[in-house]
Formats: C-alpha cells, structure tokens, sequence
C-alpha cells in the first residue's frame, strides 16, 4: 500500500480508541470531509482527530470470487458444471488494493460508530456495506448524504446525518445487482462459449446483464439501416411575392397522392402542379392562424442528458462525459453529485438561489448582458419535490471554478451545466406561430413561420435542433410578412424537388445511453411498454457509460465518427443466444425489481433465487446441443451475407417472471 502524498507511512501508536469512523470512497472525498471535520492529523490511509478517523476506500476494495472460489472443479470450464449458483456467496479482497483494506479492518476492529461518507447511490452504499459485512462490524451506522463535495454541502449534510437502516435497502439492491450479473456473466458466458467450441469456434462469447441487451439495440438499428428501401417522393416550394415583401410556401398535394406522412408518392401529380404554379401567376390567402408559443427552460441536467448533449454537440464519448463531470465534482468541487437520474430540484433549494447565481455572474463577465432579465425568484418547472430521487438534478454550486484551470472539456461541460441552472430564471422562449393556407386554383399551399418575440432562455441555451433539417423544416423559421385573407400574392420561382425517404441514423454513444434508459421506446408489446414507461430503462446512471465502452473495447462495438455500429462479431454473438437474454425488455424488468428492493418493497433472496431459477432452465434447455461457430452463424447487414440467416441452435429461452414481493 502506497499511502498518499505527504501522509507518513505508519499509523501513529498514541491515537486514542476511536468514537467515529467516516468510511469513505476516495482519498480526495476523505480530505474533503476531513478538512470540515477538523480532522488534519495524517496516518497511513488514514486522517485523525479527536474522537474520529476519516478513511477511505478505492473504489471497491472487494470483489465477487470468481467460480473457482467456490469449488477447484470449475477452473476448468465445462457443461457438465453448469449452472454454478452459489449456496453462500462469497467475497475476496481486491489484491491491487489489499493494504488499503487491511487499515479499514484494524480502523473498524476499534470504531464505536461508523459513518458511511461514501458516494450517495446503491453503488457507493455496496462499496462500504460490503466491507462492514465481511469485518462483522456491528456497531451503530449512520449515513452522510452528499449531494456535493464544497464545504457548504459538507458542512450541510454533516447536520443531518441519516440513520443506516434508512439507506440499508440501497445495498441489497446492489447486492442483487451484482449477483445476477455473476449468474448471467459466469454461467452464460461459459454455456455460449462452449457449445460454439464443440462447432470449432475458439473466441470466448460474452455475454452481460446490461451489456447484450444494449448490444441488441445497435444491431437492430443497423439491421433496419441495411435492410431500409428508400421511397421517391415528391415536393414543391414556391416563392411568393408582393411589394416590399416575400416568403416561401409549400405544396400540399391532395389525399390521393400521398403517404402516411403526407408526401406526394406520384411524380405525375408534382408536375401537374408544378405547370399551374408558373412565375407571375399569382396565389390567394385562404387562411391565417397564428398561436403565440411559450416554451419554458428545459430542466437541468441529469447524467444521461448531459452525456447525450456532449455526444451531440462536442462529440465526447459518454465514458470522457462522465470523466470530465466527475473531475468537476471531484476535483474542483464546482458541481454537484454528477451521477444523478433526476431532472429536478428541492423547493428548500430555491432559497439558495440568488448567492449561486450571483457568484456565477461574477465569474462570466460575458453573461452579464442577461443581467436585466434574470429573476432569481422565478420558479421554474423544475422544483418540484415530488419529482426529486436519491439525488437532485446536475447544478453548479458556488465554489465557482476559476476556467483558466480547467481542461478544455472540462470548461465547456461546465459551461453547459451552469447554462441550464441559470435558464431556470430566465424569461420563457416566446414567439408568434403563424400558418398560412393560401389557393391557387385547386392547388393548396402552406406557408409556416414564427416571429421571436423574446428569446428568453434560449439567449444562453443552445438549439439541440438536429444539423440535417429538411428544406420545409428551414422554412418554418421565416418571419412572415402580415397576411390578410383574400390577399394575393405573386408566384416568382416554384421548384419541384425529387427526394427519398432515409433511412434512420446510427446511434451516436449520447443517443444509445438515451435509448438505454428510455427503454420503453424501444418496446414492441404493448402491454410491456406500459409497465416499462416508468422504469429507469437498463443499467444505471453510473454504469451505462461503462457498458457502451466495454462492448467497444471487446470488439461487438465499432467507433465510425461520433456513431457506433455493431460488428460481424456482435451479430453472430445475438444469433446464438436465446432471444430472452438478450431483450430489452427483460433487464428492464430487472431494473424495476432493483428498484423494488431499493424501496425495500421486495426481497434480495427472493430476486436471486428468480434469476437462479432462470439461469438454470436456460441451461437445461440448451445443454447437449451443438452450436454452428458463432463466427458463422450470421453476418452483419453490410452487404455481405444474408442477415436473416438462422443460426441451426434453439431459439429458446423465456424472459424471467417477476419476483414476488418479500413477505414482510
């Protein structure tokens, strides 16, 4: 164990028996709440005071034993093992970081009381439950809930510690978390990988939880890419004219001619048209409606929104968006928790308001020009208590960055969150929308326009509008001149343009996280889609960028530019496998009853024992059978291969029924 700069490598001998032990998750989050504390002596792994230590994890300081902990049989990999479920399960101590978690076992051998300082999730609750667990520490627990690291927030929690049974259902969830994943991981991975190698495929399949479903959304995608037909169609702008004015109108082809989205699938029917809309002919105003819009600011960011919105605008990838907001949590204390499923904010908060925003403006000379319209007793959509989870929406707080010592991604990432926290107390964005209808002859044309009145928020958000907008979309931007009915107006260029239906997009990494957690979307039986509208999607706010770079780093994930496509690999990965695994769907579920256990409405053995069960029937159902090489099986819809080729395995495999609630 390597102890941290400028501490002393021994515990000193003197230190009095311990009333509080603050287990924290890393070094830099103990000395930030050591420093409030007042707790500034230094021992190894350590910080101490009077009647208190400060310590640390790093990260996780243990980790779920691999199979063979449970018996020497199954180092070697083979079917007649499977499936390996865990009568007990056990844990071993990560060796990278084994010093660490010796001083922690002494510190709590000593401790009357432990605070658990760690990070304020399921995840952070796992990292320190595990080690009290396995250390039998069965002393009183408190938590501190940190929503961030400045010492305001610190000084804030430390009044209001929670009591430990009131965040103890956050570790079963974990618990559970991570020992399905070891039961789908473990037991799948090696049934895959050993029915391809009785085919003659040597590479090993892995198979996850998370990871197989997020695969199987990007190979659809790409499959609806390759196998996509494009259709002709047909459209017309005219350019209208009177003096001192103009602005463009489009044709409205009649019902016979078009799609399901209203476009002209007849070309002889443009051209007809095209020949009545000669220049100097002219068109009469049938109609004007006009609807003044009033578009309040979007809410602040949580994690997903924010990795979509840099994967958009400054092409990050999630894993480097996290990275960079964990710095600026981290390091420069300048937001708060980044890792947050929630868009929204406490009403107790709102009082905050005008000293946070105030020090904001000191620090951007260059949004002093909004000065004027800001109004910090504004409250927007965005407080709402109902709405607020485990944590409150992305903000800045007011240890305010000095940007000259920020990296390049780190100033314009939190450039974007502070521009969304002060939209909150911003005028709306408000403007008039007018649609025209005007004759010419039977021909019907539209004209769309808006005039800004105010802009509002939008004078520091930026237009996520997407780059490739269609000629049509462009045009409903135009101001239009004031228009009266029965008015005409001179024809001076009509355009006829022969266009094609495209085809959807690749995901970029910000759209798949998005997709990840908006799962229902992506859902085809209605029933299903219902119950999942409400879920939290698939993976989890702190995992879902490591799932995406995973699947990149083992090969199912190709980067192209800012978008990501599966490879050969991936589709003949999800060829041989049941569709139930790798469903959406069914981790979604998953996620739900996480959730459940979360809120303490559901038991861990009980969710185990479902996904044992399950584990188990797969194994049975295609133990014995032979697999056709995975490498094989299918070949990604590129142009090479049939994509709808079959593997010649079972496509068995049921998605697993919902645990029941634990009796209480």
């Amino acid at each position: 164990m390597v102890a941290p700069e400028g501490f002393p490598s021994q515990l000193p001998q003197s230190v009095a028996p311990i009333m509080k032990l603050f287990l924290c998750e890393k070094p830099s989050q103990g000395r930030d709440i050591a420093h409030v504390l007042g707790t500034t002596r230094r021992a190894e792994g350590c910080l101490t005071g009077p009647d208190l230590i400060v310590t640390w994890c790093i990260g996780h300081l243990l980790e779920t034993a691999p199979p063979e902990a449970y018996g020497e049989q199954y180092k070697r990999w083979t079917l007649e093992h499977l499936p390996i479920i865990p009568a007990q399960w056990r844990s071993e101590v990560k060796r990278t970081t084994a010093g660490q978690y010796t001083i922690v076992q002494n510190l709590l051998r000593q401790a009357t009381e432990v605070i658990i300082a760690t990070d304020a999730d399921r995840e952070g609750e796992l990292i320190a439950r595990e080690i009290l667990d396995r250390c039998r520490f069965r002393g009183p627990v408190r938590r501190l809930w940190l929503s961030a690291l400045n010492e305001a927030s610190i000084r804030k929690a430390l009044g209001s510690l929670k009591p430990g049974s009131s965040t103890l259902p956050l570790y079963h969830a974990a618990l559970a978390r991570t020992r399905a994943d070891w039961l789908v991981g473990m037991n799948l991975s090696r049934l895959f990988t050993l029915l391809a190698r009785q085919a003659g495929h040597n590479s090993v399949l892995s198979i996850g939880r998370v990871q197989t479903p997020t695969l199987q959304l990007v190979t659809q995608r790409d499959r609806e890419i390759a196998t996509f037909s494009p259709v002709p169609y047909w459209a017309i702008s005219v350019s209208l004219e009177s003096p001192g004015a103009a602005f463009t109108a489009h044709w409205r082809p009649p019902p016979e001619c078009i799609d399901e989205q209203g476009r002209c699938i007849r070309e002889g029917a443009a051209q007809q048209a095209l020949a009545h809309l000669s220049r100097g002919t002219t068109a009469r105003v049938a109609g004007v409606e006009t609807d003044r819009i009033r578009e309040p600011p979007p809410l602040p960011f949580d994690l997903s929104t924010l990795q979509a919105t840099c994967s958009q605008r400054l092409g990050l990838d999630v894993q480097r968006t996290l990275s960079v907001a964990q710095s600026l949590y981290e390091t420069h204390k300048a937001i708060t928790y980044p890792r947050s499923d929630c868009r929204h904010l406490p009403q107790n908060m709102h009082a905050e308001a005008p000293a946070l925003v105030a020090a904001l403006l000191k620090s951007a000379p260059h949004l002093r020009s909004v000065c004027q319209f800001l109004d910090c007793t504004r409250r927007s959509r965005a407080w709402n208590d109902v709405e607020v989870t485990a944590h409150h929406a992305l903000i800045p707080t007011v240890q305010v960055p000095n940007e000259q010592t920020l990296s390049a991604d780190e100033r314009v990432v939190y450039q974007l969150i502070r521009a969304s926290y002060l939209a909150q107390f911003l005028p709306d964005h408000e403007y008039d929308r007018t649609r025209a209808q005007l004759h010419r002859g039977e021909l019907v044309l539209e004209a769309r326009g808006r005039k800004i009145l105010q802009e509002g928020w939008r004078s520091i958000v930026a237009d996520d509008a997407p780059s490739d907008d269609t000629e049509e979309d462009a045009d409903q931007q135009q101001p239009l001149p004031p228009l009266t009915v029965g008015g005409d107006w001179i024809v001076t260029e009509a355009r006829l343009r022969a266009l094609k239906t495209a085809p959807p997009r690749h995901f970029t990494q910000g759209e798949l996280v998005k997709a990840m957690k908006g799962i229902a979307r992506w859902v085809s039986d209605p029933q299903l889609k219902r119950k999942l509208r409400e879920t939290t999607g698939i993976g989890t706010e702190a995992t879902r960028a490591g799932i995406i770079s995973g699947l990149i780093a083992r090969g199912y994930l190709l980067k192209q530019g800012r978008t990501v496509r599966a490879s050969d690999m991936a589709f003949a990965l999800l060829q041989v496998i049941p569709p139930a695994i790798a469903d959406p769907a069914t981790t979604a579920l998953w996620e739900q009853a996480l959730d459940r256990i979360a809120a303490g409405e559901l038991g861990l053995d009980d969710f185990v024992h479902q996904q044992s069960a399950w584990v188990a029937d797969i194994v049975s159902q295609h133990r014995g059978q032979t697999r056709a090489p995975a490498a094989n099986a299918v070949e990604s819809p590129t142009g090479r291969g049939d994509a709808r080729r079959q593997s010649t395995g079972s496509r068995q495999g049921r998605r697993p029924r919902a645990a029941k609630p634990a009796r209480r």
